[in-house]
């Protein structure tokens, strides 16, 4: 059996710091700060997520509380201008909308071997063709498992996206949308069709500053297409129309798909216990 990255470091949650790789790896998490316990799941106020958003100190967050199904609860939505952040290792199921957002010129993000199942809209990047300012927006999804969920893995509007080494299956609509000017590069991810067999859609939409509508462009490089997954590239897109990771990153862990890969990602995405740091110290 394979591994995931940072295999060296599961026991040690500080270790982790300044792991990241892809558009996200500057992120250096609580390195040097305190851990934020996230308790309740309210929109703001003591102990919930915003309120850890907005603290200026380095911190790692960690949930104590779970959300899903029959909690009043959107999602994680990262706005405005946020940047270096690295989500790493949630396990977020039974959502209807909206689970990871990610708008506003927020960017240089990765999201990390999470695992994702059982809701409708799963990443939405880039939230409306008037933000053309999302033109900015770069993001890494790696090693993450979306298991069963309906779409957008993510979709995407304006920016970059690289995708790689991911497991996709029985998704509800497509796997994986580019809309309007948004450049995706999918390398060695495993899309596994259920009863829809579309892995890749593009939607037209106008930017805001633009006459003409536009749908975003797709390349795939070592993907694997299981049960009939049908890729639905554009026949007429060259590599010369999407950017390639090594022009912003020098390196990133990646294996070709396999058997392996996918039981890996079954077994080790999400939530994993980690030892908290011996000198815990705990925001107030």
């Amino acid at each position: 059996m394979g591994s995931l990255p940072y295999g060296d470091v599961e026991n040690s949650l500080r270790a982790l710091a300044g792991r990241a790789e892809g558009f996200g790896r500057f992120a250096m998490g609580g390195l040097h700060g305190p851990l934020y316990f996230v308790t309740n799941l309210s929109d703001d106020g003591p102990g919930s997520l915003r309120e850890g958003c907005r603290r200026k100190e380095p911190l790692w967050i960690v949930f104590e509380v779970s959300g899903g199904r029959g909690h009043d609860v959107d999602g994680i939505q990262i706005k405005p201008k946020s940047r270096h952040i690295w989500i790493d290792r949630c396990s977020l199921s039974d959502f209807d909308d909206g689970l990871i957002d990610i708008t506003r010129q927020s960017t240089d993000i990765t999201v990390s071997r999470c695992y994702f199942s059982r809701h409708d809209k799963t990443m939405l990047i880039g939230a409306d063709p008037s933000h053309v300012e999302d033109r900015c927006i770069r993001v890494t999804i790696h090693h993450c498992f979306f298991d069963g969920t309906r779409q957008r893995h993510p979709r995407l509007r304006f920016g970059k996206v690289h995708l790689y080494n991911n497991y996709t299956r029985n998704w509800g609509i497509y796997a994986v949308c580019a809309s309007v000017e948004s450049q995706i590069y999918s390398q060695c991810n495993i899309y596994e069709a259920g009863q829809k067999k579309k892995t890749f859609e593009y939607y037209t939409e106008k930017a805001a500053d633009k006459p003409e509508a536009k749908s975003g462009v797709i390349i795939s490089e070592g993907d694997l297409f299981l049960n009939g997954a049908q890729a639905c590239l554009l026949t007429e897109v060259g590599d010369d129309h999407v950017f390639h990771p090594s022009a912003y990153y020098p390196t990133w862990t990646m294996e070709a798909t396999s058997d392996s890969l996918k039981d890996v990602l079954r077994i080790c995405t999400g939530w994993q216990s980690i030892a908290r740091p011996a000198d815990l110290m705990v925001a107030t």
